[in-house]
């Protein structure tokens, strides 16, 4: 029986890629960096933020310094922007509003950081009860660390073999296995089927519908 479906949210709820990297080549332009071409950030994001702006510097201005400089540019940029070019993936609305009507728990993990996972829930998915929202804490380890899996259980007391962790990204296929808990790999996000498959993912899906048919199989005859 499924009573807790926790979502990743860029590539997995959200495409938010485009906001990203408009931010991430503001900050770029403002230290004089060259910047990139949107498809190449879907191969830069999923290890938070941190490591976000270490893959898009060029290689030899990797330092802790540039990185927090682009954090300082990125965070009050991306804030104010990023809703302008995210959509939810299609399904996924009606996906979470079926999933609330069978009285599932939902939650989502993340690896944004904590202030842009919570305004981007809450302004795509309004109507939508989640009994946990988390993203990257201060002092807390990002994905594949299992811990913030480990938070959300915290919050919403379910045995492990009663979750279903769905996410795109290999980081997420092995954050599931770390804690134990069933992954749904979607093919819609930023990575590929062969990073699902290679990362361990036990279900790997097309569409929101499949996700459903899943869950159904799982519960109680």
């Amino acid at each position: 029986m499924i009573r807790l479906v926790i979502f990743d949210l860029d590539g997995t709820l959200l495409n938010t890629i485009g906001d990203l990297a408009d931010a991430t080549n503001h900050a770029l332009r403002c230290c004089g960096y060259p910047t990139h071409p949107i498809p190449e950030y879907n191969m830069f994001v999923g290890n938070g933020i941190a490591k976000l702006f270490e893959r898009a510097l060029p290689e030899t201005e990797r330092t802790p310094e540039n990185v927090e400089r682009m954090r300082e540019l990125f965070i009050p940029y991306y804030t104010l922007h990023n809703t302008e070019h995210t959509l939810p993936y299609e399904g996924i609305p009606q996906l979470l509003a079926e999933l609330q009507r069978d009285g599932v728990s939902l939650a989502v993990a993340s690896n944004k950081y904590q202030e842009g996972t919570e305004k981007l829930v809450a302004h795509f998915f309004p109507h939508i009860r989640f009994c946990a929202v988390l993203g990257q804490r201060e002092g807390v380890p990002v994905k594949p660390n299992p811990t913030i899996v480990y938070d959300i259980l915290q919050a919403c007391p379910i045995a492990k073999d009663e979750v279903l962790y769905i996410g795109d990204s290999g980081v997420d296929m092995c954050t599931a296995a770390a804690a134990g808990v069933t992954s749904v790999g979607v093919t819609w996000g930023f990575r590929t089927r062969e990073e699902l498959r290679t990362h361990g993912a036990t279900h790997i899906v097309d569409t929101t519908a499949e996700i459903l048919a899943i869950y159904r199989t799982l519960q109680p005859r």
